[in-house]
């Protein structure tokens, strides 16, 4: 009788979202929803699927991904948002995979406008969706997946994986969008949070940090909409004790926020000088250093005490370098 290994043993799902997890940072930021809706087939088999993100009150796609369909078909879905059964009963059942045959009984399905327009055109026959929808941000995912052979029915048991593999799907794909960001952006200071936005300020993305602090300080916000005005690119700005940063991000705005401290209410020329005195340059030193006379920094660091309420490089140094509690 042949060995069995732990590997052997291993649930097919359970070994899906650990490499969801694992690679987060070993597949591309732009091919990570592909890539993962690829392991999602690899237990629950389909001919094609799709991964889409946006604001219910919209109802439209922000990102979305297809596999195994032509790039047209979520445009056509949209289109067809308005007939489709599946969508009211997909918000009704958050987190539930809903099986468009237990919507719409066969007969009724393959007579009806929606099968027309949007998935006789593409062969579809067998369609399973999961939606999930974050209260806190207003950000809707949906995830689903269609066959074309008509006498290939979702199982009971496929329900099931689809739905453990979905919650999982949306966690590790917020995971590793924000690690690639974490790549190339500028580090985050220590408590901060960070979200992607559109140009009207509806979410994209958003870390539990970020929500975190814009409830404590806005309690009543619209969860669908920034309760702060978004400062223009590369600029970062003081919003009560808040301090808010906006990058750049292809056609979306990258947005940190971070509690502001003492050190974030000086100015940029205030902060360069500060560094350089904490690093235990002289003043003729940080001066070169900046470009600036010895004057300037003199007059600067007299400002800057005054400011923080210090009276000594040893108390700006600990402001810049705080002792570790350890």
């Amino acid at each position: 009788m042949p060995k069995t290994t732990k590997k052997d043993t291993l649930d097919p799902v359970d070994r899906v979202i650990a490499r969801l997890y694992r690679s987060a940072l070993s597949v591309s930021a732009d091919g990570f929803r592909a890539w993962a809706l690829q392991q999602i087939q690899s237990v629950v088999p389909c001919d094609g699927a799709l991964w889409g993100s946006g604001v219910t009150s919209y109802m439209r796609f922000h990102t979305v991904t297809v596999t195994g369909l032509p790039p047209e078909f979520p445009h056509v879905l949209e289109a067809t948002s308005a007939i489709n059964p599946l969508l009211p009963r997909i918000l009704q059942n958050l987190d539930t995979p809903v099986d468009m045959a237990n919507v719409l009984p066969d007969e009724a399905f393959f007579s009806s406008e929606i099968y027309a327009r949007a998935f006789r055109p593409y062969g579809i026959t067998r369609i399973l969706s999961t939606g999930h929808l974050d209260p806190r941000s207003g950000l809707y995912s949906l995830v689903t997946l269609y066959r074309r052979d008509r006498e290939q029915a979702f199982t009971e048991i496929e329900k099931a994986q689809h739905k453990r593999l979905t919650y999982h799907l949306f966690n590790a794909g917020s995971h590793a969008f924000f690690l690639h960001l974490a790549r190339t952006h500028a580090e985050r200071p220590a408590g901060a949070g960070a979200a992607v936005v559109d140009a009207a300020g509806a979410y994209h993305e958003a870390t539990v940090r970020f929500l975190d602090l814009l409830d404590e300080r806005f309690p009543q916000r619209d969860p669908h909409a920034l309760p702060l005005p978004v400062p223009p690119p590369g600029q970062t700005v003081a919003v009560e004790d808040l301090m808010l940063r906006c990058e750049p991000l292809g056609d979306l705005l990258l947005l940190t926020i971070w509690p502001a401290g003492p050190l974030d209410r000086l100015t940029s020329r205030e902060r360069e000088i500060v560094f350089s005195i904490a690093q235990g340059l002289s003043f003729k030193q940080a001066a070169k250093k900046i470009g600036v006379a010895p004057s300037t920094v003199a007059n600067h660091l007299y400002r800057v005490y005054r400011k923080l309420g210090v009276y000594s490089r040893t108390e700006l140094a600990a402001l810049v370098h705080p002792p570790s509690d350890e």
